[in-house]
């Protein structure tokens, strides 16, 4: 089941981050002066032209959602995040004793077309405020990971948001994680519209800028005998294979990490190592906000396994037509259905009915003997690339023609 995304998921913000003009009233500086304005009530500091503010609400990581379709003849519901008006947010959240300040809110971006410039604030565990929420405009706050679970990758404007919820989820995880500074240890304050934090020590005050974890994403193939290399965490769900990753250490490139880490998982010693496409990755854990996933074809030079216990449960070479099978034998489409449902059903107060397990049914609906990650992975494209045609040997051949399960808008 070879499919085709014009970006990865959590790729393709489509949120303009900065514009041309230093003083465009949808700029960072412009629309935050905009925004304490409004906030302050004060109308006649109103700059004209002033664009409209939509805040996005997150709970411990979770973005504020709504469903949008009801499901009915096959068609599963989709989600979309629950944006709120400026005005309507400072209401409802008054009510319930929380203080909408320019420093709670974070800028995310904004689209000229629509003349909106869209910000994120994280709300403190409430039960009234979520209670409220659900009932005014039946919407919920949902696991991030749960979202990426249910999104149709063929919903652009889907994956437009479950972008923006994983840029917002990121820059405030980063928040809770930087309250401190690192050199003196006293306290910063959001800059910027919250895309840089400072020091408050007058004798200090250094800056303080959103944190990029980089990690290498690794296929390393046997090309002599046809088959890659994948391994299991055990972590991993059953029957549940992957492809080899590890954080990127200080003084080395990319291509050092997918050798170093190659070897000291596996004990495979890798040769030439080409690049195929990168994800963002902000559904890591807390203290991991916003990891990078950099993707690569790796070719070993070894081929004899030596599995370092403390990192993977199993490694073992797969062949080519094995992989085929697993691609073709999994519904990733039923699995993304499910998520949907499930989500649909959290929104709407409804006691969970049927479980949206990774298993991936197979169209026989018996559990599939062996899968890999479903297409909102990286790891799925390097994997579904290399099965159904032969990956590029070097950074010239994949210009001229890139691996199939994957188009790059790069």
């Amino acid at each position: 089941m070879a499919i085709s995304l014009n970006s990865h998921l959590f790729a393709g913000n489509p949120l303009r981050s900065k514009t041309p003009k230093l003083h465009d009233p949808l700029s960072l500086s412009s629309s935050f002066e905009s925004l304490k304005s409004h906030l302050h009530q004060n109308p006649e500091t109103h700059p004209p032209n002033s664009p409209f503010f939509k805040v996005l609400l997150f709970k411990k990581g979770r973005p504020l959602v709504s469903s949008s379709i009801e499901e009915e003849d096959g068609v599963a519901p989709s989600w979309h995040l629950g944006w709120i008006d400026l005005a309507d947010c400072k209401t409802i959240l008054g009510k319930h004793g929380v203080q909408l300040t320019e420093s709670s809110l974070v800028y995310l971006g904004s689209r000229a077309e629509e003349h909106v410039v869209y910000w994120a604030m994280d709300v403190v565990e409430n039960g009234e405020l979520a209670t409220e929420l659900s009932n005014r405009k039946q919407l919920c706050f949902v696991e991030l990971r749960t979202l990426m679970m249910a999104t149709d990758w063929t919903d652009s404007w889907v994956m437009g948001d479950l972008a923006i919820a994983g840029h917002g989820r990121a820059l405030l995880e980063w928040h809770n994680q930087s309250r401190f500074c690192g050199h003196c240890g006293d306290k910063t304050v959001p800059k910027e519209a919250g895309r840089m934090k400072q020091c408050s020590n007058e004798l200090c005050k250094k800056s303080v800028y959103p944190r990029l974890d980089p990690v290498v994403i690794m296929l390393v193939i046997d090309r002599e005998n046809n088959r890659v290399l994948l391994g299991r965490q055990s972590r991993f769900v059953p029957r549940m294979w992957s492809c080899l990753a590890g954080f990127i250490e200080p003084g080395e490139s990319l291509e050092e990490a997918v050798r170093r880490e190659a070897y000291e998982e596996t004990g495979i010693e890798v040769g030439e190592v080409v690049y195929h496409s990168s994800q963002p990755w902000p559904v890591g854990p807390n203290s991991l906000p916003c990891q990078l996933m950099v993707g690569f074809f790796a070719y070993a030079k070894s081929l004899e396994i030596n599995v370092d216990k403390e990192e993977l449960e199993d490694a073992r070479w797969h062949s080519r037509e094995d992989v085929r099978k697993a691609l073709r034998f999994a519904e990733y489409k039923k699995a993304q259905r499910l998520a949907a449902a499930k989500v649909d059903q959290m929104i709407k107060g409804v006691k969970e009915r049927r479980s949206s397990s990774a298993g991936y049914l197979a169209k026989s609906g018996e559990f599939a003997p062996m899968f890999v990650p479903g297409p909102f992975a990286i790891a799925h494209h390097l994997i579904s690339a290399w099965a159904n045609q032969d990956p590029p040997t070097s950074a010239k051949a994949q210009m001229k023609k890139p691996p199939s399960g994957f188009v790059s808008k790069l």
